[in-house]
């Protein structure tokens, strides 16, 4: 939000900052955690990473800041930051009980990603030590987003979706590498998916597989909405058929 970045401006405005996504489906914690997890490996090392999906703002829940290997995470512990977490590891967490390094010592009660979130991820991003900000915190104790893992046979692998884009896509929890020089497709209720390479590989209107640029698998629709013609949400189920099952 613009507010956001003018509190980071008033405590360094030469810091550069960048908009990730502001199309986060309302409380969506889970949409939030799947586009920081893709998103931070194309970022320099060291950057702060200020992340606010929080309808639990105000409430107990946990204000933190995580040190990793790719830099700093800045914003609720509500299981935000475990995909990212899951694959680099927190080296130091604190929670965030120093209001000198706040915007104001009495924040909203509504708006702690004005008044905590970007003002702390400003004092870090200039320098100032992660245990400064507030009191350390044991990694372990952080919330954990639960959700189901994939399983694979030899012919198939079940898994389910994790987000749905802008665009309608589908997007499952089922790595492309997988079905990487293989035949397949997905079988989600009455429908067959074949697995292709790009969306023109299918007439427009039509359902398509294919592993998209975050490396996991996807259905979507060639100039269309996946979502719209299968009515699918996060964590419904869907199968991957592989080689001498698929017949074209």
């Amino acid at each position: 939000m613009g507010v956001m970045k003018g509190v980071i401006a008033q405590i360094n405005s030469a810091l550069t900052v960048i908009d990730l996504t502001h199309q986060i489906p309302p409380q969506n914690v889970a949409a939030g955690r799947f586009c920081l997890l893709n998103a931070y490996p194309y970022f320099p090392v060291e950057t702060v990473h200020i992340a606010v999906v929080d309808p639990g703002v105000g409430s107990s829940r946990r204000a933190i800041a995580v040190k990793f290997a790719a830099g700093f995470l800045v914003g609720p512990d509500n299981g935000l930051f475990s995909g990212v977490l899951s694959q680099s590891p927190a080296q130091a967490v604190v929670e965030l009980t120093n209001p000198n390094y706040w915007r104001t010592p009495q924040p909203s009660t509504t708006f702690h990603g004005r008044d905590i979130f970007a003002a702390v991820g400003a004092y870090l991003a200039s320098g100032v030590p992660l245990e400064q900000v507030g009191q350390a915190i044991e990694p372990t104790s952080l919330v954990q987003l639960s959700f189901p893992e994939y399983s694979l046979t030899d012919t198939s692998v079940l898994g389910h979706i994790q987000y749905v884009d802008y665009f309608g896509n589908l997007i499952t929890n089922i790595p492309g590498t997988l079905v990487q020089g293989k035949s397949w497709l997905i079988e989600v209720g009455e429908f067959r998916i074949l697995g292709e390479q790009t969306y023109s590989d299918r007439l427009i209107g039509n359902l398509i597989a294919l592993v998209g640029s975050h490396g996991w698998i996807e259905i979507g629709v060639n100039r269309g909405n996946a979502q719209s013609q299968l009515h699918l949400s996060e964590g419904d189920t869907v199968q991957v058929i592989l080689d001498s099952a698929v017949s074209r």
